[in-house]
């Protein structure tokens, strides 16, 4: 019922890159990582565009050990790096989620060393890692959107290693934000591909397309970070195509 084969429309041609954020004003660490970025952004047709980054990563048990090799800092430094391009507020809002959605704190151009294990710590380490919920996640990114006042739309960075408990209540989640200016951009960790975000991406019964699935294997620091932005970005810019086409962005 909810697969589909996926067809992809042909990104817009794409206009100078501008970065939101002046290279100038990065920290050296970030810099590299904001120019890769932009070549994705121009390869899959967002380049000029502006908007709001978010990460959502799983703290769910399994993710343990990529908490402790720092593929999740890693990552979050990543998203700080494509959002600079896109969002002149130099922060990403990062959720944590297992069994609950933890409060969100933003990762920022002053504060993005070491704020994963930080915010682990805080709500328990790995003592306290508990299952896979995705819509409560999936909830929490766009009340804080909504709430935002934001007319620039969403990119979600959604990462997961596994299938949530929730899948009705995902699917569901997923379908109502698809008439939102929100596009999930979901990444998974592991060995194996995670089937249930396939599913996710080529889901009918949404009002456009909203979501991608990128797999980013077991040892997600090991992979080219510009192997992570083609990931991320490789539908976004069709998606800008279609909801402007629905209404959803001027």
């Amino acid at each position: 019922m909810f697969n589909r084969k996926k067809t992809v429309p042909a990104p817009a041609a794409t206009v100078p890159h501008s970065p939101a954020i002046s290279l100038e004003k990065l920290p050296a660490s970030l810099v590299s990582l904001a120019k890769t970025a932009a070549v994705s952004l121009e390869k899959n047709g967002a380049s000029g565009q502006r908007a709001a980054v978010y990460l959502v990563v799983d703290r769910s048990g399994s993710m343990a050990s990529y908490f402790r090799n720092g593929a999740v800092q890693r990552l979050a430094d990543q998203a700080l790096g494509l959002s600079v391009n896109l969002d002149d507020d130099g922060t990403v809002p990062l959720v944590f989620f297992d069994s609950q959605p933890y409060p969100i704190v933003d990762v920022s151009l002053d504060r993005y060393q070491g704020v994963v294990a930080q915010q682990h710590q805080l709500h328990g380490g790995d003592r306290t890692m508990g299952g896979t919920q995705y819509a409560l996640a999936m909830r929490a990114v766009v009340e804080h959107y909504q709430d935002s006042g934001a007319t620039d739309p969403a990119l979600v960075i959604f990462q997961t290693d596994g299938e949530p408990q929730d899948r009705d209540t995902a699917r569901l989640q997923l379908a109502q934000a698809s008439k939102l200016p929100i596009f999930w951009s979901f990444v998974g960790f592991g060995f194996n591909e995670v089937d249930f975000l396939k599913r996710l991406d080529t889901m009918r019964g949404r009002y456009l397309d909203n979501a991608s699935y990128f797999h980013a294997g077991a040892d997600p620091t090991g992979l080219a970070d510009a192997a992570l932005y083609d990931g991320i970005t490789a539908e976004f810019g069709a998606w800008l195509i279609e909801a402007r086409g629905k209404g959803l962005l001027p």
